[in-house]
């Protein structure tokens, strides 16, 4: 299960807020800035076919899509070239000035994709025809899938680089700003792509100002995933490309 910030978090946020203000006055403006932003960084979400919760929000940018050439040395597999003996999972939040935006699904799947529909929303998953890339995701929830031959170190450059957007210390896909990035709580020093994909890994991307502090995030990825599996879904309601 997906754990992010709940809105019943967002009352202790103001009643602190109001009290420094009482206290100090004079960064009434600052603390409130704050306060607002922790109290809208929750909003509304249901849980996706990965049994992760899917936050109502933009997506930061487009899936995009490559012609399948090799990328930072990460080649982009079909489906029946594809072996995996590493999978694990890392979940990936993006705020922007204090806004909650999020990676779309399709990140490292080229067209056409399979789009496997469930009640609980989309999936988008390799077809016969198009290629996966080690690096990728399935659904909007924050989760990138690493799935590869054998254990390697990739990192968030990596995974930027396959989606098409720029990643650095002043700009995160098309947001700019100066760039914080936590990563299990511990705040990252250096450039934000040296940060390292670690297996349930949480990592949170701010952009701008303020900057939210780490919401830590607990996660299960549900469906056939984690076990070297080709797909991350059970069976689902229908397949059409797209």
């Amino acid at each position: 299960m997906s754990s992010m910030p709940q809105r019943r978090g967002a009352r202790p946020t103001l009643l602190l807020t109001l009290l420094v203000i009482s206290a100090f006055g004079g960064g009434a403006t600052a603390w409130l800035a704050i306060g607002s932003a922790m109290a809208s960084a929750a909003p509304s979400s249901h849980k996706g076919p990965e049994g992760v919760l899917v936050y109502d929000v933009p997506n930061l940018a487009p899936a995009g899509t490559t012609s399948g050439q090799t990328i930072d040395g990460i080649s982009c597999r079909k489906l029946k070239d594809e072996t995996v003996k590493y999978h694990v999972h890392v979940h990936v939040a993006v705020y922007v000035n204090g806004k909650m935006l999020r990676l779309p699904a399709g990140i490292g799947i080229t067209k056409p994709r399979i789009v496997e529909k469930y009640k609980s929303g989309n999936l988008l998953d390799i077809g016969l025809y198009d290629c996966l890339y080690a690096l990728h995701t399935h659904v909007p929830d924050g989760i990138v899938h690493v799935e590869a031959p054998s254990k390697q170190a990739f990192t968030l450059g990596d995974l930027f680089d396959i989606w098409i957007q720029p990643l650095g210390p002043s700009q995160v896909g098309p947001a700019k700003g100066k760039v914080v990035v936590f990563e299990n709580g511990k705040r990252i020093v250096g450039n934000p792509r040296s940060t390292p994909l670690l297996a349930q890994g949480a990592i949170q991307i701010d952009v701008g100002s303020p900057v939210v502090p780490f919401q830590p995030v607990h996660f299960k990825v549900t469906g056939g995933c984690g076990q070297g599996t080709l797909t991350c879904s059970s069976p689902p309601l229908s397949t059409p490309p797209t």
